[in-house]
Order: structure tokens, then C-alpha cells, then sequence
């Protein structure tokens, strides 16, 4: 019997990810045409900075993965190529994709076959997958979509038509924090099952709060477009001080960590990401009151602007006041989705997280590491009555996912 369970349910959104990956690839090129076929030079080099430095950034994760893994792969696809060529690949932005593959070969291994061991090892591979798209969705999607809001403010094409695109933009990033937060849930045997209805009250909560968020910051680029670049600038310093003095451990390497910790400050910027173990309640709320009161005060600053030096086009001072209330409005209802959430669907580990980490050592000893550098595990033993310390011990010094449990111990703590 597997720890890890791969549902119908995973396998088909993964396959929906895969989809919203090529999508955005189309997408992200026909914008690019279209913004050289308009001659509209600047918006065309911000975006092309959005791109080329999320991909750097997701690069380097992969690659810095895979070292701190001693290049050991579990899928076929990955293994057709060596260190060497995995690592030009990384350096030509398509060493991501091979994950790409790999998680589609494997999936549709467990989904077809459904074999054990290509279900356990579906599991795997998707944990450092979802992390990468979690990445890319709030260094490339979020800042992009914020640069589309903002041109349509300012050239007042803010119609139904566009708001279902924001929305759906939106969406897309949602879509990437629930799938996240589903691969972490697989690290807790113990409440294997998760509902529909929880995955919907995730996706709307975080839906709110990324929507108002990034509506607030279109709202104040599109009349301080000059000052956006500072507010970004100081809010990530200081996001990214509270990140390093969070002391956190998700990287096998000091440049590493320091490189996540800045991802965590542009996480933090758009929504929250958990990534110390402990009760963070305090942190939530000094979070969502600083959040609130920017996303307050970018909304204001915009009514003020909007009435007292307009664009081209003007919006009655009440029409201006009722879109920045409903901005903060959003942001308040996912704060009260979020709180039936915390009450009603997350798991909390509680004691159970040695139990859950040594289960989860159990699985690596007995599916991720040579059957010949492993003494043999039976299905009794697997199950917790009899486990030796040695099996584990070579399960620690091996190939696992130590970054996804740690982040889920972190989440469910």
C-alpha cells in the first residue's frame, strides 16, 4: 500500500496545468507581436523583463534541484540525458520542461496502468513541479497581468470583456496555489482525503485576495505609473528582511536559501506563502492589516488622482469611490473565506508530524532508493508496525522530496 495517494481528481489537474502552460506560452507570444506590431516599445521591454526573469528564476531552482538530488531522476525522459546536457539545457531556459515531460509520461503511466509504483512516483515528481509553476505564477503571470490592467486603465478599455479576462488571468494563478497546496496535503497519509469543496474554498479565498491585490496595484499604476517601481521596491525589502529573519530552511545551500528567501519577498508581495514551521497567527494578521492598508491606501491615491488630475478620460468621483470599495471589499470576503477555511477544512499536524515524517521516510526507503542500498521493507513494516532505523537512515541519505515535506509540515503545523 502507497503513502502517497494519486486521484483521478490529481491527474486531472494535471493535465489542466499542462494546458494553462501551454496557453501562457501562446499568450505571452501573441502579446509580445502585438505590442512590436503596435510600436509600443516600452511595454514591450517591461514584458520581455517580466519573462526572461522569470524564467532565469525558475531555471536556476530546477537546476539547483537536481544537484542537490545528485542528478538522480525517477522518470524516463529525464533520463535520457546526462548532467551535462541537463545542464545546457538549463541554461538555454528549457531544462523545465523536461520536468514537464516527465510528469506527463509518469501521470499517464498512473492513470492507465495504475500500477503502484507509477503512482508513487507520479507523487514525486509533481511536488518540486508544482513549486516551479508556483513560482512562475507570481514572477511572470501576476507582475504581466498587472501590466495588462494597467494599460487598460489607461487607455479606459476597462469593459465586462476585460474584467473576465483579468479574472480569469487571475484564475489561472489561483489555480497554481491550489495545486500546490494539494501536493502538499499528499504528505499527510492520515488525511489523505481531501474534498472538492475544500480545494473550492482554498482556490476563492486565495482568488479574492490575488484579484483585489493586483486591481489595487493597476489601479495605482495607472496614475503613478512612476512611483509603482519605488512601492514595489521598499514593500519587497522589507517583505524579503522578514523572509531572512524568518530563518528559513528550504535550500541545501546559503546562496540558495538567500535566493529563496527573495522569492518569498516577491511571493509576499502579491499573497501570503507559509514557510516556517509553527503557529503563524500573528504573522497572518500584522500580514493581511499591512496588505489591507496598502491595498487601501493604492486605492485612494487612485480616487484622488482620478478626481483631482484625470487621464483622458474621466470617471465620475462615485463611480471611482464604488470600484476602490469593491477592491477592498474583495480583499475582506477572501479574508472571511480564508477564515472558514482555517476553522472548517486545514488539517493540523499536531503530534502527528513525526508520525507523518517517518511514514514519509518509509515510502522513500522503499520507492525512491536502490533495492540494493536498502535493506527490505515487507508491507507490515511499511505499514508502521516494523520499521528499522537503517532503512530510514539510507531513505534520509538518498533521493526524497525533503523540500515538499518540509513545506508541509510548515503548512499544517
Amino acid at each position: 500500500m502507497s503513502l502517497f495517494k494519486y486521484s483521478k481528481l490529481d491527474c486531472i489537474l494535471t493535465y489542466l496545468g499542462l494546458a494553462f502552460l501551454l496557453l501562457d506560452i501562446g499568450l505571452d507570444i501573441w502579446t509580445v507581436v502585438s505590442f512590436y506590431q503596435e510600436e509600443e516599445y516600452l511595454y514591450l521591454g517591461i514584458l520581455i523583463l517580466f519573462l526572461l526573469g522569470s524564467s532565469v528564476l525558475i531555471q536556476a531552482y530546477s537546476w539547483l534541484w537536481y544537484t542537490y538530488d545528485n542528478f538522480e531522476r525517477v522518470t524516463r525522459v529525464e533520463s535520457c540525458l546526462t548532467p551535462k546536457q541537463l545542464k545546457a539545457l538549463h541554461f538555454l531556459q528549457l531544462g523545465t520542461y523536461f520536468r514537464h515531460a516527465g510528469v506527463v509520461e509518469i501521470t499517464s503511466c498512473s492513470c492507465i496502468t495504475k500500477t503502484q509504483n507509477p503512482v508513487d512516483a507520479a507523487v514525486f515528481v509533481t511536488h518540486d513541479l508544482s513549486m516551479l509553476r508556483l513560482f512562475e505564477a507570481f514572477s511572470e503571470s501576476a507582475p504581466q497581468l498587472v501590466l495588462m490592467l494597467t494599460i487598460m486603465l489607461q487607455q479606459g478599455q476597462l469593459d465586462t470583456l476585460t474584467v473576465l479576462k483579468a479574472v480569469g488571468s487571475a484564475s489561472a494563478i489561483a489555480f497554481s496555489v491550489t495545486a500546490y497546496h494539494r501536493s502538499l496535503r499528499s504528505f499527510l497519509p492520515e488525511k489523505k482525503k481531501q474534498h472538492l469543496v475544500s480545494s473550492l474554498i482554498y482556490f476563492a479565498w486565495n482568488l479574492l485576495f490575488i484579484f483585489s491585490r493586483l486591481a489595487a496595484i493597476a489601479l495605482f499604476a495607472s496614475v503613478l505609473p512612476c512611483f509603482i517601481f519605488t512601492h514595489f521596491l521598499c514593500s519587497w525589502l522589507l517583505l524579503f528582511f522578514c523572509a531572512w529573519r524568518s530563518k528559513t530552511e528550504f535550500m541545501d545551500s546559503p546562496g540558495g536559501e538567500l535566493l529563496y528567501q527573495a522569492t518569498v519577498g516577491l511571493i509576499w508581495y502579491f499573497n501570503w506563502f507559509t514557510v516556517v514551521e509553527g503557529r503563524t497567527r500573528y504573522k497572518l494578521l500584522f500580514y493581511h492589516i499591512f496588505i489591507l492598508l496598502d491595498v487601501s491606501l493604492m486605492c485612494g491615491l487612485w480616487c484622488w488622482r482620478m478626481h483631482t488630475q484625470p487621464l483622458s478620460f474621466k470617471i465620475p468621483l462615485l463611480y471611482a469611490c464604488i470600484i476602490a470599495v469593491s477592491v477592498v471589499a474583495l480583499y475582506i470576503f477572501g479574508l472571511i473565506l480564508k477564515r472558514i477555511y482555517y476553522k472548517c477544512y486545514h488539517p493540523n499536524l499536531k503530534g502527528d508530524a513525526s508520525s507523518t515524517t517517518q511514514k514519509a521516510d518509509m515510502f522513500l526507503a522503499r520507492n525512491l532508493v536502490p533495492e540494493d542500498s536498502v535493506p527490505h521493507i515487507s508491507d507490515q513494516s511499511y505499514m508502521g508496525e516494523d520499521v528499522t532505523d537503517g532503512a530510514v537512515a539510507q531513505a534520509d541519505a538518498k533521493l526524497y522530496n525533503k523540500r515538499m515535506r518540509k513545506l508541509a509540515e510548515n503548512f499544517f503545523s
